[in-house]
This record gives C-alpha cells, sequence and structure tokens, in this order.
C-alpha cells in the first residue's frame, strides 16, 4: 500500500521539527554554563535602598575643587584621590565588578592609602569590562567615584 504525502502530513512534520528545535534552543541556554546571567550585585534589593546617598556622595565629588583621576597602564590600575585631601583623614572601599563573570569580583577596605592613591596590580584583572566603585569617606563627608571600563 502506497501512503501520499499531502499538505496536512507536510504541515504537521514542520511545527514538530519547529517545535523541537525552539526547546532544543531553551534547554541549551538554560543548562550552559557558557550562558550564564549574573546579577551585578548578590543583594540588589538591598542595595537600591541606598541608592541616595550614593548620589549625594557623586555630588560631593563633583564639588570639590579637584577631581579624583583613574590611570590605566601596563602595571594596572591607579586611583588618584583629589589633591588637597590628606591620606590619613581617607577610610573606605574599592569594589571591581565584572559583569560576565562574578567569580572575578573583588573588593576591599583601606584606610590611609598611601600617596592618596591605590594601586590595583594588573594580575587581578582579566582584559575585559569592569564597573569600579570607589567609596570613602574624609572627615566625615562620603565620596563616591564610579566609572565603567575596559581593562
Amino acid at each position: 500500500m502506497k501512503t501520499k504525502f499531502n499538505w496536512g502530513t507536510g504541515l504537521a512534520i514542520g511545527m514538530i521539527l519547529f517545535v523541537s528545535f525552539i526547546l532544543f534552543l531553551v534547554t541549551t541556554m538554560l543548562t550552559s554554563a557558557k550562558y550564564e546571567h549574573d546579577l551585578v550585585t548578590e543583594d540588589y534589593y538591598a542595595a537600591e535602598l541606598h541608592y541616595q546617598n550614593d548620589i549625594d556622595a557623586e555630588q560631593n565629588l563633583q564639588l570639590l575643587p579637584s577631581p579624583a583621576i583613574l590611570e590605566k597602564n601596563r602595571e594596572g590600575l591607579k586611583f588618584h584621590f583629589p589633591s588637597g585631601m590628606n591620606p590619613e583623614k581617607i577610610e573606605g572601599r574599592i569594589s571591581l565588578y565584572r559583569p560576565s563573570n562574578k567569580q572575578l569580583d573583588f573588593s576591599y577596605q583601606f584606610r590611609q592609602p598611601e600617596n592618596a592613591e591605590i594601586v590595583i596590580p594588573a594580575k587581578l584583572l582579566q582584559p575585559g569590562r569592569w564597573n569600579l566603585i570607589v567609596f570613602w569617606n574624609y572627615e566625615g563627608k562620603e565620596f563616591l567615584y564610579k566609572k565603567e571600563l575596559v581593562y
């Protein structure tokens, strides 16, 4: 017996193949480590509550007579605090976030930086995009420097 291949059979086979392809793509995207999608910070909503403090700290930085300077070179990154600030009165935190891989993120506290600058060695920085955040307190006032950079 000879079966006929008509348009209804072709349409059904085409729909089954299309749905199978879509299911394959969805499964691959959800299970593959290659397509990880991480949040910039783990405590996103808690960080959002402190947003006004960050805005005020950024405005404090803009009101200073001299700017903070970020210098990129082969040795790494060098952050210079605004001139006129006594390094003995500076304390804060520096954080580098890698949007594509949270395992590369790091953060550390500093106090009285030598020569009013912080150096981040190149060995800690993989090539690619980074979000740098420097938050510090000087004489009771908070300052915040944010920069997106490619190293």
